[in-house]
């Protein structure tokens, strides 16, 4: 079994749609792409959360919680839990790609120069399975965040 190989049943392990296009671009050009993917699947999981287990959230947000209210008033306002679970989810989308970006480039802009200079700055890097540290960053995955997004549940919002 070649790397290739064994990357690729990896991937598809994982649930990768081109599970050999992720692994020869790790093998070809030795990029992080499993610790990437694998990240950003999680990441994905965290997100349709939202949508998936709507009805389950949302009642209990309406029973007791800092978002009870609004909970309550869009119900009675005839939003379904489907409805607000996509709604939830977008916006777990939209955050994930704001702390995604922010991992890639601290520097928003919203600090002067002479003070951004000065701070420090963060990297996701790369174990191998036994924990050791690969040398290797995931860099920019805010730019594979829809790459990896799951295809939506079939049925749409209910």
């Amino acid at each position: 079994m070649t790397d290739i190989d064994r990357l690729t049943a990896l991937f598809e392990a994982l649930g990768a749609e081109d599970a050999r296009g992720w692994a020869e671009s790790e093998a070809e050009e030795n990029l992080p792409q499993l610790a990437r993917y694998r990240f950003l699947r999680m990441v994905w999981q965290d997100i349709d959360a939202w949508s998936s287990a709507a009805p389950h959230w949302v009642e209990a947000y309406r029973a007791h919680g800092p978002a009870s209210a609004v909970v309550q008033r869009a119900s009675k306002l005839g939003l379904t839990p489907g409805e607000l679970g996509e709604l939830a989810r977008e916006i777990a989308r939209e955050t994930a790609f704001g702390l995604l970006h922010g991992l890639a480039d601290p520097a928003d802009g919203d600090l002067p120069p002479e003070v951004e200079v000065h701070l420090p700055r963060w990297r996701l890097a790369e174990l191998s399975p036994q924990g050791e540290p690969t040398g290797r960053v995931l860099a920019a995955l805010h730019e594979d965040l829809g790459e990896v997004e799951p295809p939506a549940p079939a049925g749409g919002v209910s």
